[in-house]
């Protein structure tokens, strides 16, 4: 996942979007239409709104609700003493896990990119908080090209396309549905999770 930003560049092999080698584009260029939402969300020692208005500077006050409310966040900053004007702690300590994850989606959505990049976003969460950020995920990823990295199977159920990687290697390709009826790797993960 970090080689499609350039966090790294590949070694050997290309990586193109839309037909374009991506090290043959600014950095800065290929990152403005990137939103990446990881495992280990980074939230400034700051107020929530600024560390929103980091996907998207511009954004006025609309925008940041609009984005607030596909995000499932919008009702729990309201409850906030200072609400939108509310300190979140260094890494947003004073937030729970799942209030931070979906700051972190409202800061995606803000920001509009054209790619999403999900790496593991509800692994840290109890059952009841991954519902409500796969929803803000789903929100997210609308008209998107969304690569998503998960354990949890229940987070890419949805997906139009499945890689299973296994030591290394892609082992199995398909949607879920093909997937369950080729009774390999996907197809147990899934009955371990009771996903079927």
């Amino acid at each position: 996942l970090n080689l499609i930003p350039r966090f790294y560049d590949t070694r050997e092999g290309n990586i193109f979007i839309d037909d374009q080698n991506i090290k043959n584009l600014k950095i800065s260029s290929l990152r403005k239409h990137i939103a990446l939402v990881t495992q280990d969300i980074i939230l400034f020692d700051d107020t929530i709104k600024n560390n929103l208005l980091y996907g998207n500077i511009k954004a006025n006050e609309q925008e940041l609700t609009e984005a607030c409310k596909k995000a499932h966040c919008y009702d729990f900053i309201k409850e906030f003493k200072l609400g939108f004007d509310t300190i979140v702690g260094e890494n947003g300590i004073k937030l729970s896990g799942g209030q931070k994850q979906r700051i972190s989606i409202a800061r995606a959505i803000l920001k509009n990119a054209s790619i999403i990049l999900l790496d593991e976003a509800t692994s840290a969460l109890d059952t009841e908080s991954e519902k409500i950020v796969q929803s803000a995920m789903n929100e997210l990823s609308i008209n998107k090209t969304t690569i998503t990295i998960a354990h949890r199977l229940s987070t890419i159920k949805n997906s139009d396309l499945i890689y299973v990687i296994d030591r290394g290697r892609v082992s199995e390709s398909g949607s879920h549905e093909e997937l369950i009826s080729k009774d390999g790797i996907y197809k147990k993960l899934c009955d371990q999770q009771q996903l079927n």
